[in-house]
């Protein structure tokens, strides 16, 4: 039988991989007032392996970067302490973790914020409101634009956040650069309408993000560093006028900083039913950037050991197949069926319904 492509062995820097397969970071809101729960032990250990990637979902850097309910934080003594044993959890059964660092920006609303206050960005124009799958429209705060002065407070709080994930015995962070929050708003000249340092030119536009890049890197180390980008999607109204500059500026500015590695969403978009192409890749970026180089974008098994036979990507990250299959790696060696994920059940708080109880292969129980 010819070796499974998704299946093969890979160094990560100081991290030796057993497969290809990433396990995505995928918001879940069960962390109930952004404390990580005791339930959250079984659901990542469920999806780890012997020399798996890891990479949680989206935690906050501070008390104003929050967007949703019931999502985790890592800015807090008691957080740190909570993490702790899901840590533990993963790295008891031979899994690499690392913490995606998050902070929401402008998609977020009043009663999200200290004292209810409005939340911060890059700009003061707020988010029109949004339709959600299940037919409810979210409305969002009308943002305050950061000052000048006031950027490098927000870069010391991803700071503290990657000293913390540390502290908490994560191997490293992930710096959540994509999907339309604090760090995409600057990014993206839909959204970007600063005048100053931080605005303006591409170059300016990614100051504030790769200040963040250089400042977790001097905390932490570059080999503990990951990064996500989606410069081709328009989430929350964060689109870009040339994507492709911006996502080449972005790798090749990072490789200056030395960061482990780059995690790239396609330029695609999978909706209900169908798949929307879009008629770019990401191959020169992935040419751009020095480092471990990540995809991730609606993938299958077929297009995954593709994508790896063909060099286009070192790892392959799944989100909504390994959320539904924590045994995902095993299914792909094997090219066993996949449990169908449930959408209605991504964001409920159950602790254990569409969270820890999808079935393994029937093999491995």
């Amino acid at each position: 039988m010819a070796p499974v492509p998704l299946m093969t062995l890979y160094k990560m820097g100081r991290f030796n991989l057993s497969h290809r397969v990433v396990f995505a970071p995928l918001t879940r809101q069960r962390s109930y007032g952004n404390i990580p729960q005791p339930h959250a032990i079984l659901y990542y250990s469920q999806r780890t392996s012997k020399g798996s990637l890891l990479i949680s979902e989206a935690t906050v850097v501070s008390d104003i970067g929050r967007g949703f309910p019931d999502v985790p934080g890592i800015w807090t003594k008691e957080q740190v302490e909570a993490w702790m044993p899901i840590v533990d959890a993963v790295h008891e059964k031979g899994g690499i973790f690392f913490c995606q660092i998050w902070h929401t920006g402008r998609v977020s609303n009043y009663d999200l914020q200290p004292n209810g206050q409005a939340p911060i960005s890059c700009t003061d124009k707020p988010l029109t409101p949004q339709k959600q799958t299940d037919g409810n429209v979210v409305e969002f705060a009308t943002p305050r634009r950061l000052s000048t002065e006031e950027i490098p407070l927000v870069v010391n709080e991803f700071r503290v956040a990657a000293r913390n994930a540390i502290e908490a015995g994560f191997d490293g962070v992930e710096i959540h650069g994509a999907h339309g929050y604090l760090l995409d708003q600057f990014m993206k000249d839909s959204v970007n309408d600063r005048t100053d340092k931080y605005g303006g030119n591409l170059e300016n536009r990614c100051r504030f993000p790769l200040e963040v890049v250089e400042t977790v890197v001097d905390e932490i180390g570059a080999g503990r560093v990951g990064i996500r980008l989606s410069p081709y999607a328009n989430y929350m109204e964060s689109g870009d006028s040339n994507p492709e500059a911006l996502g080449l500026y972005m790798a090749s500015s990072l490789n200056k900083f030395g960061i482990l590695y780059c995690h790239m969403v396609e330029p695609r978009m999978i909706e209900v039913g169908k798949r929307l192409e879009v008629p770019h890749s990401l191959l020169r970026m992935r040419k751009a950037f020095k480092g471990t180089f990540i995809v991730v974008g609606g993938y299958d098994r077929e297009e995954g050991n593709k994508a790896i036979a063909d060099d286009y990507a070192d790892l392959v990250a799944y989100g909504r197949w390994f959320l539904s299959n924590p045994d995902l790696p095993r299914r792909f060696e094997l090219n066993a069926p996949l449990n169908k994920y449930d959408r209605s059940t991504f964001y409920i708080s159950n602790p254990v319904l569409g969270y820890t109880d999808y079935p393994f292969l029937e093999s491995d129980a």
